[in-house]
């Protein structure tokens, strides 16, 4: 593993500390939607950080259905916040 490699999986990491605290702290469900979205993104980013680094390109394919199935809950979510939004008008 390089040393840029290194750097990268520090930065993600970072970035799974600030969405955890996000998620943990809100305020509001949208907020918390947005740090789990952040969470499984980082996920996808390890995920291809490790099929470069390490030469295992199945890691690729995790890393796609990964981003596949947050894409789907991101939109699962957002319809049922939608939709509870406008159920208290």
């Amino acid at each position: 593993m390089t040393n840029l490699a290194f750097i990268m999986l520090a930065v993600l990491s970072l970035g799974i500390v600030l969405g955890f605290i996000r998620l943990v702290l809100g305020p509001n469900i949208p907020d918390r939607l947005v740090a789990l979205d952040l969470l499984t993104t980082v996920g996808v980013g390890i995920a291809a950080l490790y099929a470069v680094a390490f030469d295992q390109p199945v890691y690729l394919d995790v890393a796609i259905v990964l981003a596949l199935v947050a894409f789907l809950g991101t939109v699962t979510f957002a319809r049922y916040i939608e939709k509870w939004a406008h159920h208290g008008d």
